[in-house]
Protein backbone atom coordinates (compact mmCIF):
# COMPACT_ATOMS: atom_id res chain seq x y z
CA UNK A 1 0.00 0.00 0.00
CA UNK A 2 1.30 3.23 -0.59
CA UNK A 3 0.53 6.91 0.52
CA UNK A 4 -0.39 8.92 -2.12
CA UNK A 5 -0.39 12.98 -1.28
CA UNK A 6 -3.03 14.75 -3.19
CA UNK A 7 -3.06 18.47 -3.71
CA UNK A 8 -6.39 20.84 -5.81
CA UNK A 9 -6.53 23.10 -8.49
CA UNK A 10 -6.82 26.38 -8.00
CA UNK A 11 -9.15 28.46 -6.36
CA UNK A 12 -11.30 25.28 -6.11
CA UNK A 13 -10.39 23.92 -2.72
CA UNK A 14 -10.40 20.44 -1.65
CA UNK A 15 -13.88 19.57 -2.05
CA UNK A 16 -13.65 19.23 -5.72
CA UNK A 17 -11.31 15.95 -4.85
CA UNK A 18 -13.33 14.12 -2.47
CA UNK A 19 -14.85 11.63 -4.85
CA UNK A 20 -11.18 10.85 -6.16
CA UNK A 21 -9.81 10.49 -2.64
CA UNK A 22 -12.46 8.35 -1.36
CA UNK A 23 -12.12 6.44 -4.69
CA UNK A 24 -8.17 5.82 -4.05
CA UNK A 25 -8.47 4.86 -0.15
CA UNK A 26 -9.97 1.46 -1.38
CA UNK A 27 -6.61 0.58 -2.08
CA UNK A 28 -4.00 3.35 -0.37
CA UNK A 29 -3.66 5.82 1.71
CA UNK A 30 -4.66 9.48 0.53
CA UNK A 31 -3.63 12.65 2.50
CA UNK A 32 -5.39 15.52 1.05
CA UNK A 33 -3.76 18.89 1.11
CA UNK A 34 -4.98 22.01 0.94
CA UNK A 35 -2.34 24.80 -1.34
CA UNK A 36 -0.51 26.59 0.74
CA UNK A 37 -1.14 30.38 2.12
CA UNK A 38 1.58 31.93 1.64
CA UNK A 39 3.42 35.26 -1.15
CA UNK A 40 5.75 33.26 -3.03
CA UNK A 41 6.58 29.97 -4.87
CA UNK A 42 9.48 28.98 -2.98
CA UNK A 43 7.88 29.49 0.55
CA UNK A 44 4.97 26.94 -0.64
CA UNK A 45 7.23 24.33 -2.09
CA UNK A 46 8.78 24.73 1.60
CA UNK A 47 5.40 24.33 3.10
CA UNK A 48 4.49 21.41 0.95
CA UNK A 49 7.87 19.73 1.72
CA UNK A 50 7.81 20.14 5.61
CA UNK A 51 4.29 18.68 5.58
CA UNK A 52 4.81 15.71 3.34
CA UNK A 53 6.44 12.90 4.64
CA UNK A 54 9.41 11.53 2.71
CA UNK A 55 8.82 8.54 0.71
CA UNK A 56 4.44 9.85 -0.24
CA UNK A 57 3.62 9.68 -3.82
CA UNK A 58 3.03 12.94 -4.91
CA UNK A 59 -0.27 13.98 -7.25
CA UNK A 60 -2.56 16.70 -7.80
CA UNK A 61 -4.76 18.62 -10.12
CA UNK A 62 -4.00 21.07 -12.36
CA UNK A 63 -1.99 24.19 -9.96
CA UNK A 64 -1.89 21.29 -7.75
CA UNK A 65 -0.09 18.62 -10.26
CA UNK A 66 2.38 21.80 -11.36
CA UNK A 67 3.38 21.81 -7.65
CA UNK A 68 3.61 18.21 -6.73
CA UNK A 69 6.56 18.13 -10.30
CA UNK A 70 8.08 20.89 -8.99
CA UNK A 71 8.45 19.43 -5.68
CA UNK A 72 9.10 15.56 -7.07
CA UNK A 73 11.88 17.26 -9.47
CA UNK A 74 13.22 18.75 -5.62
CA UNK A 75 13.08 15.54 -4.20
CA UNK A 76 14.87 13.57 -6.06
CA UNK A 77 15.74 9.88 -5.50
CA UNK A 78 13.50 10.63 -2.30
CA UNK A 79 10.50 10.59 -4.29
CA UNK A 80 8.74 7.29 -5.54
CA UNK A 81 6.24 8.45 -8.11
CA UNK A 82 4.68 11.40 -9.62
CA UNK A 83 1.19 11.49 -11.24
CA UNK A 84 -0.33 14.80 -12.43
CA UNK A 85 -4.32 15.19 -13.13
CA UNK A 86 -5.02 17.84 -15.94
CA UNK A 87 -2.03 19.36 -15.45
CA UNK A 88 0.61 20.92 -18.02
CA UNK A 89 4.52 22.13 -17.92
CA UNK A 90 3.33 25.45 -18.36
CA UNK A 91 0.16 27.11 -17.70
CA UNK A 92 0.89 29.82 -19.61
CA UNK A 93 1.87 29.51 -22.96
CA UNK A 94 5.38 30.63 -24.36
CA UNK A 95 6.68 30.72 -27.88
CA UNK A 96 8.46 27.53 -27.62
CA UNK A 97 5.65 26.25 -25.35
CA UNK A 98 2.46 27.41 -27.59
CA UNK A 99 0.21 24.31 -26.10
CA UNK A 100 -1.01 26.69 -23.03
CA UNK A 101 -3.15 29.42 -22.19
CA UNK A 102 -2.41 32.56 -24.00
CA UNK A 103 -0.69 34.99 -21.83
CA UNK A 104 -3.51 37.79 -22.94
CA UNK A 105 -5.88 35.54 -22.39
CA UNK A 106 -4.28 34.70 -18.80
CA UNK A 107 -3.67 38.35 -18.20
CA UNK A 108 -7.57 39.16 -18.58
CA UNK A 109 -8.34 36.60 -15.85
CA UNK A 110 -6.31 37.41 -13.44
CA UNK A 111 -7.76 41.23 -14.00
CA UNK A 112 -11.36 39.93 -13.60
CA UNK A 113 -10.16 37.96 -10.26
CA UNK A 114 -9.46 41.05 -8.76
CA UNK A 115 -11.67 42.79 -9.49
CA UNK A 116 -14.86 40.39 -8.96
CA UNK A 117 -13.52 37.52 -7.51
CA UNK A 118 -17.13 35.61 -6.78
CA UNK A 119 -18.20 36.35 -10.31
CA UNK A 120 -14.85 35.24 -11.93
CA UNK A 121 -14.33 31.88 -10.19
CA UNK A 122 -18.24 31.15 -11.14
CA UNK A 123 -16.87 31.41 -14.48
CA UNK A 124 -13.89 29.21 -13.90
CA UNK A 125 -16.03 26.57 -12.84
CA UNK A 126 -18.02 26.64 -15.68
CA UNK A 127 -14.94 26.38 -18.12
CA UNK A 128 -13.34 23.47 -15.74
CA UNK A 129 -16.50 21.51 -16.56
CA UNK A 130 -17.05 22.71 -20.19
CA UNK A 131 -17.45 20.06 -22.93
CA UNK A 132 -19.05 17.67 -19.92
CA UNK A 133 -21.98 15.52 -20.46
CA UNK A 134 -24.35 13.99 -18.42
CA UNK A 135 -26.89 14.84 -15.24
CA UNK A 136 -23.81 15.61 -12.74
CA UNK A 137 -22.81 18.51 -14.25
CA UNK A 138 -24.95 20.78 -12.04
CA UNK A 139 -23.65 18.61 -8.90
CA UNK A 140 -20.08 18.94 -9.92
CA UNK A 141 -20.11 22.32 -10.66
CA UNK A 142 -21.73 22.90 -6.97
CA UNK A 143 -19.01 20.48 -5.46
CA UNK A 144 -16.34 23.48 -7.50
CA UNK A 145 -18.37 26.31 -6.20
CA UNK A 146 -18.14 25.82 -2.86
CA UNK A 147 -17.48 29.01 -1.17
CA UNK A 148 -14.12 30.29 -0.24
CA UNK A 149 -13.08 33.23 1.67
CA UNK A 150 -11.07 35.35 -0.96
CA UNK A 151 -9.41 35.66 -3.98
CA UNK A 152 -6.40 33.22 -4.32
CA UNK A 153 -3.88 36.02 -5.69
CA UNK A 154 -0.12 34.66 -4.75
CA UNK A 155 -1.00 31.24 -6.07
CA UNK A 156 -2.48 32.54 -8.96
CA UNK A 157 0.65 33.90 -10.13
CA UNK A 158 2.14 30.63 -9.39
CA UNK A 159 0.57 29.60 -12.68
CA UNK A 160 1.72 32.01 -14.48
CA UNK A 161 5.23 31.19 -13.06
CA UNK A 162 5.53 27.73 -13.34
CA UNK A 163 7.28 26.14 -15.78
CA UNK A 164 8.36 22.04 -15.24
CA UNK A 165 9.58 21.50 -18.62
CA UNK A 166 13.15 20.68 -17.00
CA UNK A 167 11.99 19.16 -14.01
CA UNK A 168 9.57 16.63 -16.34
CA UNK A 169 12.66 15.89 -19.06
CA UNK A 170 15.50 15.23 -16.28
CA UNK A 171 13.15 13.56 -13.36
CA UNK A 172 14.00 10.11 -12.37
CA UNK A 173 10.89 9.02 -10.52
CA UNK A 174 8.10 7.13 -12.44
CA UNK A 175 5.77 9.88 -13.43
CA UNK A 176 1.70 9.04 -15.06
CA UNK A 177 0.42 12.72 -16.55
CA UNK A 178 -3.87 12.12 -16.89
CA UNK A 179 -5.22 14.61 -19.45
CA UNK A 180 -8.58 15.25 -20.32
CA UNK A 181 -9.94 14.77 -23.98
CA UNK A 182 -12.30 17.51 -23.63
CA UNK A 183 -10.21 20.30 -21.18
CA UNK A 184 -10.72 23.95 -21.96
CA UNK A 185 -7.97 24.85 -19.85
CA UNK A 186 -4.99 22.10 -20.39
CA UNK A 187 -5.33 20.94 -24.46
CA UNK A 188 -5.43 17.11 -24.67
CA UNK A 189 -3.14 18.50 -27.33
CA UNK A 190 -0.18 18.64 -24.92
CA UNK A 191 -0.06 14.85 -24.54
CA UNK A 192 2.66 14.81 -27.63
CA UNK A 193 5.07 17.24 -26.36
CA UNK A 194 4.59 16.65 -22.63
CA UNK A 195 5.94 12.86 -24.03
CA UNK A 196 8.37 14.34 -26.03
CA UNK A 197 9.73 16.15 -23.10
CA UNK A 198 10.91 12.66 -21.13
CA UNK A 199 10.48 9.17 -23.20
CA UNK A 200 9.98 7.32 -19.56
CA UNK A 201 7.14 9.56 -18.90
CA UNK A 202 3.11 8.14 -19.04
CA UNK A 203 1.03 9.95 -20.54
CA UNK A 204 -2.42 8.81 -21.04
CA UNK A 205 -5.32 10.99 -22.48
CA UNK A 206 -9.23 9.86 -21.02
CA UNK A 207 -12.95 11.32 -21.76
CA UNK A 208 -14.02 13.85 -19.91
CA UNK A 209 -13.70 17.88 -18.81
CA UNK A 210 -11.06 19.62 -16.81
CA UNK A 211 -13.48 18.81 -14.18
CA UNK A 212 -12.69 14.96 -14.32
CA UNK A 213 -11.40 14.23 -10.49
CA UNK A 214 -14.93 15.16 -9.87
CA UNK A 215 -17.12 13.73 -13.16
CA UNK A 216 -14.83 10.83 -13.42
CA UNK A 217 -13.41 9.86 -9.98
CA UNK A 218 -12.89 6.16 -10.34
CA UNK A 219 -11.61 6.26 -13.95
CA UNK A 220 -8.80 8.52 -12.68
CA UNK A 221 -8.44 5.92 -9.40
CA UNK A 222 -8.26 2.98 -11.25
CA UNK A 223 -5.61 4.58 -13.82
CA UNK A 224 -3.40 5.73 -10.76
CA UNK A 225 -3.76 2.49 -9.01
CA UNK A 226 -2.91 0.41 -12.16
CA UNK A 227 0.23 2.81 -12.28
CA UNK A 228 1.36 2.81 -9.08
CA UNK A 229 0.99 -0.66 -7.78
CA UNK A 230 3.44 -2.48 -9.86
CA UNK A 231 5.79 -0.12 -8.14
CA UNK A 232 4.61 -1.21 -4.90
CA UNK A 233 4.70 -5.02 -5.43
CA UNK A 234 1.02 -4.97 -4.72
CA UNK A 235 -1.39 -7.84 -6.36
CA UNK A 236 -5.43 -6.70 -6.48
CA UNK A 237 -7.75 -8.55 -8.70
Amino acid sequence: MATISLLPGWGLGLSALQPLAHALSARHEVQLLPLPECTTLEQALDELDAQIPAGNWLAGWSLGGMLATALASRRGASCPGLITLGSNARFVAAEDWPHAMPPAVFKAFARSVSRDWHTARAGFAQLCVQGERGEHTDAVLARLQAPEAAAPMSSLSWLEQLDNRDAITHMRCRQLHLLAVADALVPAGVAGPLARLNARASIRTLHGSHAFVATRPQLLADSMHSFIEPATGADHD
